[in-house]
């Protein structure tokens, strides 16, 4: 994994994007901003990509928790929206989920690679 003397910063980010994460897949969707309505599959594989590449730079050394960590966040989020009344849970939302995680590895995987 990416080795930084100081990994603060994309922890920091990271945990922006998992409150940001968290936020917009909670309040109702049509109060969501248009700019993030298109095919909802590929929005929760690229939010958990980037999810999983900027967890796995800022907690290098910790691949397993981060990628495990993130699968639970997102069936947190699908039960959460089941539950709250105004969104729905889907599984397959999941499943795209864990695709994101997958990509994002391997982007950080890739981008590693290139760097030596």
């Amino acid at each position: 994994m990416v080795m930084m003397s100081d990994n603060r910063p994309w922890r920091v980010a990271f945990w922006a994007l998992v409150l940001a994460t968290l936020w917009l897949s909670l309040m109702p969707a049509e109060r969501i901003p248009s700019a993030f309505h298109f095919w909802d599959k590929a929005q929760h594989a690229l939010g958990f990509a980037a999810l999983a590449y900027m967890g796995l730079t800022g907690y290098a050394r910790q691949t397993r928790q981060v990628l495990v960590g993130l699968a639970l966040f997102g069936i947190v989020i699908e039960v959460m929206q089941h539950l709250s009344g105004w969104r729905h849970g889907d599984w397959l939302d999941w499943v795209a989920d864990c695709v994101g995680l997958l990509i994002g590895y391997a982007a950080l995987r890739a981008t590693n690679l290139l760097r030596r």
